[in-house]
């Protein structure tokens, strides 16, 4: 697996949250031996011992049963170890979701755009009406949920401290998942040190074709406690993960953000082909010198 991307161009990776505990020697070996380096970690990494496929939501911290928010806890911790084995600087988490019983906000706006372009419901004033009437449902319910939150994050950030990983805070491609979007910014700064917020262009591209930010604005809002970037793009049909350049988001614009310090990393779909890979690489080389930011 990391031969594969070494030959691809890509002598640093992140290990993202499908890598099994089987895995987890090849990776050892391939990092002491020095022909590839891990700069990240998406939590769970490796996955729980149950797990085979890739789970980053299998245990959240927003939950209400308490063997699930300890099993969070625990995986996480365990995460933080592993990146400190590998030497990554980095571990991403998600934070969970607020959940409904009944009536999801989420049903009728899934109904509404069944068989409609994205592009058409920009303009769309029922659906406009549609977003606005979910995201007071989602805004009413999220101050319990965000309390939950921090009191996960004060359990595990202290412990990232002192393996000397910083935990990166992803924004999210769902409207219940946490951090509700105009929160990011506060939740930050209850956490001033090893924790930042690392963003997703598709999520974020996501969002703004929903209605609910601008991306480029989500960006500037963020961008003092930027630590990296999952990297690729929308296509007309919304789906995610598509090579760079093929799609909806504007990478110049994204680039504009990079700093020498962050992290870039290709979340490509793995039914993409290796041409696909390369192509976005090539897209992103051409973007980042017009920027004047370091690969």
């Amino acid at each position: 697996m990391l031969r594969e991307m070494v030959d691809l161009g890509f002598p640093c990776v992140e290990l993202s949250h499908g890598i099994r505990v089987s895995l987890v020697p090849g990776i050892l070996k391939a990092v002491e031996e020095g022909w590839v380096e891990v700069a990240s970690v998406h939590n769970f990494c490796p996955l729980p011992t149950s797990v085979i496929y890739p789970a980053p939501n299998f245990y959240e911290p927003t939950s209400s049963n308490v063997r699930e928010v300890r099993q969070w806890i625990r995986y996480t911790q365990q995460t933080i170890e592993f990146a400190r084995r590998v030497d990554a600087r980095c571990v991403v988490v998600h934070l969970g979701s607020i959940r409904f019983w009944w009536r999801h906000p989420i049903r009728k706006l899934e109904a509404y755009r069944r068989g409609k372009s994205q592009g058409g419901l920009a303009e769309d004033r029922k659906y406009e009406d549609l977003v606005e009437k979910a995201l007071e449902r989602i805004y009413r319910r999220h101050p319990s949920y965000l309390k939950r939150v921090r009191a996960r994050l004060d359990s595990v950030v202290p412990y990232a401290r002192e393996h000397g990983v910083r935990l990166g805070i992803e924004n999210r491609e769902g409207l219940t998942e946490l951090p509700i979007d105009r929160e990011v910014t506060s939740l930050l700064a209850d956490y001033p040190e090893g924790v930042g917020y690392w963003h997703d262009t598709g999520h974020a591209m996501i969002k703004e074709n929903l209605g609910v930010h601008l991306h480029a604005r989500h960006l500037q809002e963020n961008s003092n406690r930027l630590i990296g970037f999952h990297l690729h793009d929308v296509d007309a049909e919304g789906r995610d993960h598509q090579p760079i350049g093929s799609g909806q988001v504007d990478f110049a614009m994204v680039c504009g953000f990079f700093r020498r310090d962050h992290l870039l990393v290709l979340e490509l779909n793995p039914r993409l082909v290796a041409d696909d890979v390369l192509a976005s690489h090539r897209n992103l080389d051409r973007l980042i010198p017009a920027n004047r930011v370091a690969p």
